[in-house]
């Protein structure tokens, strides 16, 4: 499986890599949503892309819904990283087509239930 990370923060995309390597994953990663979509298409195609939440770059909400229009053919999971979003701006960009969100900080486990109910890794003996 392919996931993308885009993420800002070197630090926190370094973390997510690691993350989603360690789960079988071939991860790419990005600083922005414009680097992301230059490597989205190199890549051909994406499980799973994490996009870090700020609805102050309202770019990000474009890439989501551009995303989403793109991979309406394919089964792209598009999962949200956010440190504290507002709920209008998270339900915009839910609207706009992510499938979900996950609150930073969060854990390892809160990780796997994410990219479990998502159907990206198997349930773990539940």
């Amino acid at each position: 499986m392919k996931a993308m990370v885009v993420e800002s923060s070197k630090t926190m995309r370094a973390v997510l890599r690691r993350m989603l390597s360690m789960r079988g994953f071939e991860v790419s990663g990005a600083i922005n949503p414009q680097q992301a979509v230059d490597m989205l298409q190199k890549m051909g195609t994406s499980d799973l892309v994490l996009v870090d939440w700020d609805p102050r770059e309202i770019e990000r909400l474009d890439f989501i819904s551009r995303l989403r229009n793109k991979a309406a053919r394919d089964a792209i999971i598009i999962m949200l990283t956010a440190a504290e979003p507002l709920e209008r701006e998270l339900h915009s960009a839910l609207i706009a087509g992510a499938d979900d969100c996950l609150m930073k900080p969060f854990t390892s486990l809160q990780f796997d239930e994410k990219l479990e109910r998502a159907g990206l890794i198997p349930q773990w003996g539940r």
